[in-house]
């Protein structure tokens, strides 16, 4: 019988009855997340990778949900701009705008109110498909199409495999055996058949204390989550393209829509989420013809409006005697512990809330506005997606399971005390990506306008659960992808560890993408060392390697693995920035989120982040005394006085002088000096005739001094984060401890800390 991977070689597609794959890493999803850890983990060097898809497209959000317009915005100084774009997302975005470039002769052809970059759905798949190609015929991955996972093989606490089966039933069941296994499916079936722990639903207030997490479960219960929605994707038709109204059609649920304007009349210059340009039609344009001047027939929008989220809890009558009729108790589950037949039933019923919302919008609406220019009247869904009732394959899901994982993201770690973000509460040491969004619940909970539940409802938004509740600049941990308990076994997707709060602000398409890009890479180390996950996280030197590979890209953009406005993957800087960062050398200024490559530095920003960078290598003294003033020009109360007197007692500077000049600008010559006088590498440029004198930007001091600690090594702990412990000594546990090795859970670990 022929071996799995030799069918791949020969391009079978289909594996014989009773074969047995093996792979060296499995993937389960077809999402974005998916693919960027199918895609990082080849370019890695990861030799057998199986990645099994319950539908045939790949690409998530941006493709089969039908998401195409790239929701990624954030606030600087009052404004709404895009979060700086990094690693495969960058990738990505940049052929979305290759391929608009090629077809509209630009690359941004939406308009939309949502966001700056669109991409039509069928042309987002065939992305994601060149994407995953290069790795496909080298014979290192292979990709399964409509097949669903029934069983995970668990051998003492450890995944080992996973048993699918073909969704049309024309294909006999495939097992998969792998080495380690990434679940980045929608609902985080793996995870759940595996009996690793895991969260969905609501978390109590007692569980992380979260101001916006309910004290008690009340009728939604443990089923309220962010709602799906089916997405509806339209293209102009130039006639009367009205979609008949489905049974449950009823017009009251739409109501909102009879007081909203359905089209307006604007090209965004005012910029994303200029007021002047909402509307149902205008809020996720994909393609704006009308002011770029394109062919009629051309135009094409897609709606995600809150009348069409569909809320998976106080399920309608009909869909809670369907669930019912599959298994007792069903239709009081969360849509996680379902079935996938089972979610189908409401997937059905999401369906028909998502059409009649299209058939309001065509007849009550078009008959109160008129044949104002695109009246949703005479657009006409895509056939791209090659369904029967031409709708996405996939819902749009917000929402799904949340893995209980060595480090659990909470509303308090991230949450803004202002409207304008800055930098989060707690930004765990072991980042592989930043990020920014909202917390962000579309309606979660259902309002029947009657008694009778098969009848009329509208959306209920729930008081602590709402739109645009602010949070700060925030980091993903490492330790968040490794499940609290189980080997073989890492999240991606939304199947991480955060709280349902978090996790309203952690799932757009850039940060899900990252996530995936973040699994595959320590999928990829584990697999190279022989080690578990587990074994990895705990290790700050494995931590620092996993760092500096994501911040590399590796045969595309790097990761920003620390939120900075303005560090692009392009930048020369861009390693050193992201990496002194996180090991907190180089600490961002308070009041603002930019790194401000070209600022000059004075005496005590270099004096401040050499004493940390001191601290991080073999030749690392101890903290002095500071009992006595050094300069008359620091006072004892200045923040950076102990980094400033530290230097001059640690290092080799000859006789002081009574005043430092704190705020004097450096040159390239001064941090030879200082390098020198610490006894770490100094560039012999530095020196240089023509340029000793020019003055020290920030861009060239943390490229020097990331220089620096590499040629003088680094002293690492073998161990930072141990569960069962408490490292720090702040009376919690490791395994409950974003900050394990920071006492003062100030966002600066202790080595780096002065002594009081």
């Amino acid at each position: 019988m022929k071996s799995f991977f030799f069918s791949l070689l020969l391009g079978y597609t289909t594996l014989v009855r009773g074969e047995v794959g093996e792979a060296d890493l499995l993937i389960v999803g077809g999402g974005e997340s998916a693919c960027a850890a199918a895609v990082q983990a080849a370019r890695l060097g990861v030799k057998k990778i199986v990645l099994v898809n319950d539908i045939q497209w790949l690409g998530g959000q941006f493709s089969a949900e039908g998401v195409g317009c790239l929701d990624e915005w954030t606030t600087v100084a009052g404004r709404r701009v895009n979060f700086p774009r990094s690693g495969l997302f960058a990738e990505v975005v940049d052929q979305i705008r290759a391929h608009n470039s090629r077809v509209y002769g630009k690359a941004s052809p939406g308009n939309a109110y949502c966001g700056t970059e669109t991409i039509e759905p069928a042309a987002a798949a065939a992305i994601f498909e060149a994407l995953v190609k290069p790795h496909i015929e080298a014979g290192v991955l292979r990709v399964e199409r409509d097949r669903e996972p029934i069983h995970v093989d668990v051998q003492r606490g450890h995944v080992t495999g996973v048993t699918f089966r073909h969704v049309f039933g024309e294909k006999p069941e495939l097992q998969v055996k792998a080495q380690l296994t990434i679940d980045a499916s929608d609902w985080g079936d793996v995870i759940r058949l595996s009996g690793a722990a895991y969260a969905a639903g609501p978390d109590l207030r007692s569980r992380f204390g979260e101001p916006s997490a309910p004290e008690v479960f009340d009728e939604a219960g443990r089923q309220e989550m962010n709602p799906i929605s089916w997405c509806v994707v339209l293209r102009e038709a130039g006639s009367d393209h009205t979609v008949s109204a489905p049974k449950t059609y009823g017009a009251h649920s739409f109501a909102a829509l009879d007081k909203t304007p359905p089209w307006v009349d604007s090209d965004m210059s005012g910029g994303i989420y200029s007021m002047k340009g909402w509307s149902v039609y205008t809020h996720r344009r994909l393609v704006d013809r009308w002011h770029n001047g394109f062919a009629p027939g051309t135009e094409a929008t897609f709606l995600n409006w809150p009348v069409q989220d569909y809320p998976v809890c106080q399920l309608p009558q009909q869909v809670t005697e369907a669930l019912e009729q599959t298994e007792q108790g069903a239709s009081k589950k969360n849509i996680v512990d379902l079935t996938p037949a089972q979610r189908r039933i409401i997937f059905a019923d999401a369906k028909a809330h998502a059409l009649g919302m299209l058939h309001h919008l065509q007849t009550q609406v078009h008959d109160r506005v008129g044949d104002f220019p695109h009246s949703f009247r005479y657009m006409k869904l895509t056939d791209e997606f090659g369904t029967e009732d031409r709708l996405p394959p996939k819902p749009y899901v917000r929402e799904g399971l949340r893995l209980e994982a060595l480090a659990m993201l909470s509303e308090n770690d991230i949450r803004a005390a202002s409207r304008e973000p800055k930098w989060a509460k707690v930004l765990p040491e072991d980042s592989v990506l930043g990020f920014q969004f909202n917390i962000d619940f579309h309606p979660t909970r259902r309002k029947f306008l009657t008694e009778d539940r098969r009848g009329p409802w509208v959306y209920e938004q729930t008081p602590s659960r709402g739109w645009h509740t602010d949070t700060d600049r925030a980091v993903f941990p490492a330790r968040g992808l490794v499940p609290i308990e189980f080997e073989g076994l890492l999240g991606a997707g939304k199947n991480i560890g955060v709280s349902s709060v978090v996790q309203s602000a952690l799932r757009l398409h850039n940060q899900m993408m990252l996530v995936g890009q973040a699994s595959g890479t320590l999928a990829w180390m584990a697999l190279r060392d022989g080690q578990q996950p587990r074994e990895l996280v705990g290790s700050l030197a494995k931590i620092h390697e996993l760092q500096q590979i994501l911040v590399r890209g590796h045969g595309g953009p790097g990761v920003l693995i620390w939120p900075w406005q303005d560090v692009s993957p392009d930048d020369l800087h861009f390693e050193a920035a992201n990496l002194l960062a996180a090991r907190r050398v180089w600490l961002p200024d308070a009041d603002q989120v930019f790194f401000s490559p070209d600022k000059v530095m004075t005496r005590r920003d270099l004096a401040a982040v050499l004493t940390r960078l001191h601290r991080l290598t073999p030749s690392a003294k101890d903290w002095p005394a500071f009992d006595v003033l050094r300069y008359v020009d620091i006072a004892m109360s200045d923040p950076d006085r102990k980094y400033i007197e530290s230097m001059v007692t640690w290092g080799q500077f000859g006789p002081q002088e009574e005043r430092f000049h704190p705020e004097d600008q450096v040159n390239w010559e001064t941090l030879h000096r200082w390098l020198t006088a610490l006894r770490l590498p100094a560039s012999p440029g530095l020196l240089d005739r023509d340029r000793k004198d020019f003055k020290l930007t920030r861009a060239e001091a943390v490229q020097h001094l990331w220089r620096a600690l590499q040629l003088a090594g680094e002293v690492r702990d073998r161990s930072w984060f141990q569960p069962g412990h408490d490292s720090d000594g702040d009376g919690v546990a490791d395994e409950r401890d974003m900050l394990p090795q920071d006492r003062e859970n100030d966002n600066l670990p202790d080595r780096m800390q002065p002594r009081k």
